[in-house]
């Protein structure tokens, strides 16, 4: 009993790592949007309103990376959801620096720092995900 309490409380503390920077840049971007602009090429007021709008949907995808904290051995759908949720902004923000046109270093390393912010919290949900792993039991009841 005492090891799998270990193993929930360090999956909880790397989902946390990536739930607090998620929601440190979330709320950074909401406040401060100025200070954001240039990477991604924006301008004015609309470029303001975009940047916040991004910080807006940071807070949004954490719901299930904040269930999971909770009790990520119990509340596991959330945690391989975060996961999925992290993967695929991993998978895309490559794939958009990929394909980013040459002449766009700012918003290139923009993106950069993005993958290596996604990559290293999927890592962590990862081995967030192994490490709490145990016994699966299906309730028959939320599939009728």
């Amino acid at each position: 009993m005492k090891n799998n309490n270990r193993r929930i409380w360090i999956a909880r503390l790397l989902i946390g790592w990536v739930f607090a920077t998620n929601i440190q840049c979330a709320i950074l971007f909401i406040l401060f949007p100025g200070r954001y602009l240039f990477g991604f090429e924006l301008t004015g007021i609309g470029g303001n309103g975009a940047i916040q709008g991004f910080g807006i949907l940071f807070l949004m995808w954490n719901v299930p990376y904040s269930v999971a904290l909770i009790q990520p051995n119990k509340n596991r759908l959330s945690l391989l959801e975060a996961v999925v949720m992290q993967a695929i902004g991993f998978v895309g923000e490559t794939l958009l620096l990929i394909f980013l046109p040459q002449g766009h270093l700012f918003m290139a390393g923009t993106v950069i720092r993005f993958i290596v912010f996604d990559g290293s919290g999927l890592v962590l949900l990862l081995l967030s995900a192994w490490i709490s792993r145990g016994e699966v039991k299906l309730n028959n009841s939320i599939l009728t």
